[in-house]
């Protein structure tokens, strides 16, 4: 009997060109069609493994984490699970024992079926020497994990057309951003350049400030073209003498590399990021105009880090440019605050997510866009959502400013045993919007959720409306009522 065994090479898919060069990757492509463009390049390998085994052959691979998440799950272990082949043995998610410092997943499977126990292990925490569990499993499904399989949930269109989420703004370069020094220096000069100068937040001013306020500031001068731009002489000069050169050079190195491919694949797909990037070079690499316009319209905005270990949303004030680093919801209302700052949204998000070592990555695609909301509401239930919300934020903020505490500082105090106001305030909001869903005490989320989806799944496909983020109907012609003050601002940075 033969085998496969063998540790690939990480390297992320964004990262996969600059290594390995545009001809090559784009060879790789065009033999594996059935590999998603944004997967991770070691999944090709889990790919190709499971098409050179034969009926009964094992494999046994190490991957990054990600094979068990979204585009690269799609390219890996979902491929091999519905082309005959049995997961027997995994590592759901471990500290890499070597150098790297990046989470690993252990796969062995066999091609065709083996009936039995199967084991799943999975790394408790995030050091080489943290335990591991164990669960005995009649079926590993390709998310390698031990709860309920929720892959296979379904985007939602309601979801999808509501544009209720968003990336932060990407600078690009960092001669964009200033510090309050530089920023405040340019407005003395001359107030007009406070049209085209913003609070920038990331998600480290978000969690670990005190108060959590930016740090920086932003050049945006969008949607402005060339010719309006001009005119702030301070702010243009400033990315015309340091981000213009810069652009030319990414675009003349990127033409090379096209060249390149177009000598080997007259019909290769190219790549034009940074030529596009130079045609408004002004600007910032992704504007994210659409959202700017959405934030523009209302008094703030709800964001929460792409990247966190922990269920941390806040409001942020409007006038405050939200970077990359943060996922952004242009929703102003106390209660659809509360529904994606409950336990039931985590608990979808970390199933659904992908993930960057320990910590969790918020994915768009595949947590928002599938995660169904209460369809039927009472007003008395909206109203209660509302209330836990707020008041669970009252209590952040008092608690945080009382011991000079940032949200970091604030929710580590969840791992220590005993009481803790927080905890009761999060439960409470967690009872009140497992009641606007209709969910019984004994009730799993997870299951419920599922259930839920594959529902609103099927009454679209039959042309039946679904309630989607945000306020429900019933409760958008008093939406003002739903909206507080509280949130982020700079009046509260230290001066």
């Amino acid at each position: 009997m033969n085998a496969i065994v063998g540790n690939p090479p990480y390297q992320a898919k964004n990262n996969m060109q600059r290594e390995y060069g545009a001809a090559y990757v784009g060879r790789v492509r065009e033999r594996y069609p059935g590999v998603p463009g944004r997967a991770d390049y070691c999944v090709y390998w889990f790919h190709r493994a499971h098409n050179e085994l034969g009926p009964g052959e094992r494999a046994g691979l190490v991957g990054t984490n990600t094979i068990r998440q979204n585009y690269s799950r799609e390219g890996s272990l979902d491929h091999i699970v519905s082309n005959g082949g049995t997961i027997t043995e995994a590592v759901s998610t471990q500290a890499w024992s070597g150098e790297a410092a990046v989470h690993v997943s252990i796969v062995n499977w066999i091609k065709g079926e083996e009936k039995g126990t199967k084991r799943l292990y999975r790394q408790l925490g995030d050091r080489r020497d943290s335990d591991f569990e164990v669960v005995a499993l009649d079926r590993i499904g390709p998310a390698l994990s031990g709860k309920l399989d929720v892959t296979g949930a379904k985007r939602l269109r309601a979801n999808i057309d509501s544009e209720a989420t968003y990336q932060g703004q990407t600078h690009g370069h960092k001669c964009f951003l200033l510090s309050p020094e530089e920023a405040q220096k340019m407005v003395e000069r001359s107030a007009d350049n406070a049209d085209v100068i913003f609070p920038f937040l990331i998600a480290n001013d978000l969690l670990g400030n005190k108060p959590p306020v930016p740090s920086r500031y932003v050049i945006d001068f969008q949607p402005r073209d060339l010719f309006g731009v001009s005119g702030y002489t301070l702010p243009f000069g400033r990315i015309k003498e340091h981000v213009l050169p810069s652009r030319q050079e990414a675009a003349e190195e990127e033409e090379r590399r096209n060249r390149e491919v177009l000598a080997e694949r007259p019909n290769a797909r190219l790549n034009h990021h940074h030529r596009n990037f130079l045609n408004r070079w002004w600007l910032l690499s992704y504007p994210r105009g659409e959202l700017i316009d959405k934030i523009n319209q209302i008094p703030r905005y709800i964001a929460c880090g792409r990247v966190t270990k922990r269920p941390i949303f806040e409001f942020v004030d409007s006038e405050i440019r939200p970077n990359d680093a943060l996922q952004v919801f242009p929703m102003s209302d106390d209660y659809s605050f509360g529904v994606l700052q409950s336990g039931i949204h985590w608990l979808w998000f970390v199933e659904r997510c992908s993930t960057l070592t320990e910590r969790f990555r918020y994915t768009s695609d595949t947590v928002f866009d599938a995660f169904p909301w209460p369809q039927s509401p009472t007003r008395t239930q909206i109203e209660a959502v509302a209330e836990a919300a707020a008041s669970l934020r009252f209590l952040r903020r008092k608690v945080m400013r009382d011991n000079g505490w940032s949200f970091r500082e604030l929710y580590r105090t969840l791992d220590l045993p005993g009481a803790n106001p927080l905890k009761d305030a999060h439960d409470a909001l967690d009872s009140v919007v497992r009641a606007a869903y209709g969910m019984r005490p004994a009730d799993d989320p997870l299951t419920f959720l599922l259930a839920l989806n594959d529902e609103l799944a099927a009454r679209e496909t039959n042309g039946e409306p679904i309630t989607g983020p945000g306020l429900p109907p019933s409760a958008r012609k008093d939406a003002s009522e739903f909206v507080s003050a509280d949130r982020i601002t700079m009046e509260q940075a230290p001066h």
